[in-house]
């Protein structure tokens, strides 16, 4: 049986994976009420947990270094309780070989190297080298759903994963290119980020140190 997780764990987490977002966008990471999650980083900002900061317009809430700890301390708890740490472990050891395909194709989206030049950027002017990318961006999708399912039964907030990745695949094979690796949109490279920060988060791992 999925369980839930506590409002205020994830009000952290939400701020852990996004790692700068203001709060409408924490708030509607996990579906929570605006004014509880505002009342939540108050809160979490009382502890030292969280800092609110803004620069180039824009303003937003990330995690301190208590915070990381903090974070790291509740999910390990909460994993603990509801004894899913072999099956998220499981997860996280075919997660990594996908890991390396998604950074790969990535930077094939970015980079087409030429005779010249290896460091070549991609112009998006050879639909066949461009169309090879999102088949292996397709491929990693299928392998993605099962893993989503099975983190899913373990804990609701890990649910959403999968569809978020296949709603961004869609729209970049329907012409738009900023879905596959943009930052400023819901894409396929975002998506994938947050997953492995999820991971890490809550297996309590580096990923400056992973295999």
């Amino acid at each position: 049986m999925t369980r839930d997780s506590a409002p205020d764990l994830l009000v952290l987490h939400a701020v852990r994976i996004t790692g700068f977002a203001d709060t409408p966008v924490i708030a509607h990471r996990y579906g929570l009420d605006a004014a509880e999650t505002k009342e939540l980083l108050h809160d979490a900002e009382a502890y030292g947990w969280v800092e609110h900061s803004a620069f180039a317009g824009a303003g937003g809430w990330s995690l301190t270094e208590r915070g990381r700890a903090e974070n790291e301390r509740r999910l390990a708890a909460e994993l603990a309780r509801v004894g899913g740490a072999d099956e998220v472990r499981d997860v996280y050891r075919a997660f990594l070989p996908l890991n390396a395909l998604l950074q790969r194709a990535c930077t094939d989206w970015q980079l087409r190297p030429t005779a010249g030049d290896r460091l070549a950027v991609n112009d998006h002017s050879d639909p066949t080298w461009d169309a090879g990318v999102l088949l292996e961006l397709a491929g990693i999708d299928r392998e993605l759903t099962p893993l989503a399912d099975r983190l899913g039964n373990v804990l609701a907030r890990f649910c959403g994963y999968d569809t978020r990745f296949t709603t961004a695949l869609a729209r970049a094979r329907a012409g738009e290119g900023a879905w596959v690796d943009r930052t400023d949109v819901d894409s396929c490279h975002r998506v994938w980020f947050e997953l492995h920060e999820d991971l890490i988060a809550t297996l309590g791992l580096d990923r400056h140190t992973e295999p």
